[in-house]
């Protein structure tokens, strides 16, 4: 392996002279320096970045810690493609955990990312307590920004939306238009944005005057595939329904293949409509009623504080009722 004393020796200078030309000083001479990046391309020396910066006591790498569980589908590959372009507009590195499978394997996640320096780190927890994030962001020695979960004790390091709000909306919108038996399919269970958006289902019909029909509740996991299972579920068991509301668009996209499998038209037949806003909701036919839920500016927005951007959107981020085609009014 090329090291930095092996560049100093074909460059003909010091081992010092190479590692500060390495960390940008403005001490060498412009001939020195052109001799240190010949020899550099000539070894095909690669430099540590991560001592160089521990030596400079800065860090331009911004972590991230999230479960593995949490990647699949649109939601979060939209997260993570704001998250990296927000940071490379930025001059910073990206450096993600797998928070895995456990609070304690969430907690192991953060500490390796401030272990190596990180210049902040952003957290989309899965398993840690409000109190356990809480005493984290209090004894952390970098900032940490905790994504979708309101804090107790440090509001200020929380980035969110108002789940339930966002819900009781997209519910009384179903309710305008007419419709009454309103079938739904919650996303994993201990999830609190699902349980937000279940808990708004059912006052949701409460307060119109329409008791929920627990028999009209299916269960998914957040992917397209459990949305397919649970129309299935429902259209076999014969309970009549006008409209489905799911917890996230990919299950809500699943519904709408088993009913066009079934032959039941949306929304002439059935209305449909899911949360997030993903891409893919805009380019299916029809195309799908959604409630947006900013989840790339919430990513944004975490990094900015890191960064120190006075600039960034107080919590809770604005939603957006965003109204297509495969909602319609009961006729």
């Amino acid at each position: 392996m090329v090291t930095m004393q092996d560049v100093a020796n074909c460059a003909g200078v010091s081992k010092a002279t190479v590692s500060r030309v390495l960390n940008g000083k403005d001490l060498v001479r412009a001939d020195l320096k052109a001799r240190v990046e010949k020899a550099i391309e000539e070894t095909g020396y690669r430099p540590n970045l991560l001592a160089q910066q521990m030596a400079m006591q800065k860090t331009s790498f911004i972590g991230f810690a999230m479960s593995s569980e949490l990647y699949d589908g649109p939601y979060f590959a939209s997260m993570m493609s704001g998250a990296a372009t927000f940071i490379n507009q930025h001059n910073h590195q990206l450096i993600f955990a797998d928070s895995k499978y456990s609070a304690l394997q969430e907690r192991e996640a953060i500490d390796f990312l401030i272990r190596m320096r990180c210049a902040g780190v952003v957290v989309y927890p899965e398993y840690l307590s409000d109190q356990a994030l809480d005493e984290m962001v209090e004894s952390s020695p970098v900032p940490l920004y905790i994504l979708n979960r309101e804090l107790t004790r440090n509001r200020q390091n929380s980035v969110w939306v108002d789940h339930a709000r966002a819900a009781v909306e997209m519910v009384d919108y179903l309710l305008a238009q007419g419709h009454r038996d309103i079938a739904f399919i919650s996303g994993k269970t201990g999830s609190r944005s699902g349980s937000c958006r279940l808990a708004a289902w059912r006052d949701g019909m409460q307060r119109h005057g329409a008791a929920p029909d627990e028999t009209l509740l299916r269960h998914g996991d957040w992917s397209m595939e459990s949305g397919y299972r649970a129309t299935r579920e429902l259209l076999e068991q014969s309970v009549a329904f006008s409209a489905i509301l799911a917890a996230n668009d990919d299950m809500a996209l699943g519904a709408i293949k088993a009913l066009t499998e079934a032959g039941i038209r949306v929304p002439e037949r059935v209305s449909v409509a899911g949360f997030d806003n993903s891409r893919i909701g805009n380019y299916v036919s029809p195309a799908l009623t959604t409630m947006e839920i900013p989840v790339v500016q919430m990513v944004q927005s975490a990094i900015g504080h890191i960064l120190g951007d006075t600039s960034c959107e107080s919590s809770p981020l604005s939603t957006r009722l965003v109204i297509r085609e495969s909602v319609a009014p009961l006729r």
